[in-house]
């Protein structure tokens, strides 16, 4: 990559050279408190002019919880077609464990959707075969501060099963750890984590399978446009999967790359850079 990234003023400088779009949610169409005004109606003119948008998220929850939830925060169904999450991904693994004690992580009841008819049932640590982690169990926790219990679960030799891999997210104006965090803190000790979500194939495999639906043809990867504000996960994620990238920079990397003052475009490049992503421009919000 270098600095010759195009400069667009919006989504629109690109839609006509895709199909589909395939989006992150937090961080790209609302902060965890509101959406994003400007991203709403950008999703809602790329499907007017006949594009499909897919909703690729690492919440930790099945997609149909998560719709109700947009629709709180003020994400009208006009903007997306289909949404696939890292809950829904996860529940595969999960599911392995039918009828055998798991030990959850994460908000009390918060997730409870992502365990329905699994048959598992939740129990401390001394007795589970495997922590199930969303995310962690307050705004204000830190990964290190799970360093005791992790010493815990892997003197059991418990594996990890991470149903959120993303490592921080904005909620408001603040950020905050996510579950990816802790799982990348049991790894780092030794701990088997498993993780179904974004940069993971198998979540952007069904993703573009419910583009194709929604398209009602097969599409080429080529006319296929990835968004989102992680490096770690969208642009990985973008770039194992072959689409190209369209990088929000107003998000968890707001401050390193000045994205509401004057950014640089090279080092927008210099950080995506890492991940091989095929960039297609970037923007520090989403918008038409």
């Amino acid at each position: 990559m270098n600095a010759s990234l195009p400069s667009i003023s919006g989504l629109s400088d690109l839609a006509s050279r895709y199909d589909a779009v395939l989006s992150d949610v937090w961080g790209v169409v609302h902060n965890g408190v509101a959406a994003f005004p400007s991203a709403v109606d950008a999703l809602s003119e790329f499907r007017k002019a006949g594009g499909k948008v897919v909703f690729i998220t690492n919440a930790p929850r099945p997609s149909a919880p998560l719709i109700d939830m947009l629709d709180d925060l003020g994400v009208v169904r006009e903007a997306y077609d289909s949404i696939v999450s890292s809950g829904d991904a996860t529940r595969a693994m999960i599911a392995k464990y039918s009828g055998r004690p798991i030990h959850h992580v994460g908000p009390a009841t918060y997730d409870d959707a992502l365990y329905e008819g699994l048959n598992v049932h939740r129990t401390t640590a001394d007795e589970a075969e495997v922590v199930v982690v969303t995310d962690l169990e307050t705004d204000d926790a830190t990964p290190e501060m799970y360093r005791e219990r992790a010493k815990y679960w892997l003197s059991r030799k418990l594996p990890m099963i991470c149903a959120n891999p993303d490592r921080v997210v904005e909620h408001g104006d603040k950020i905050i750890y996510c579950g990816g965090a802790l799982g990348d803190l049991y790894a780092a000790m030794g701990g088997i984590v498993l993780m179904a979500g974004k940069p993971y194939q198998p979540i952007y495999e069904e993703a573009f399978r419910l583009a194709e639906v929604a398209a009602g043809r097969p599409l080429d990867k080529s006319r296929v446009l990835a968004i989102g504000d992680s490096v770690r996960t969208d642009a990985t994620g973008a770039a194992q999967f072959g689409i190209d990238l369209l990088f929000i920079t107003g998000s968890i990397h707001a401050a390193e790359l000045d994205a509401f003052g004057k950014p640089d475009p090279q080092t927008i490049v210099d950080l995506v850079a890492p991940s091989r992503a095929r960039l297609a421009g970037f923007l520090p919000r989403l918008s038409w």
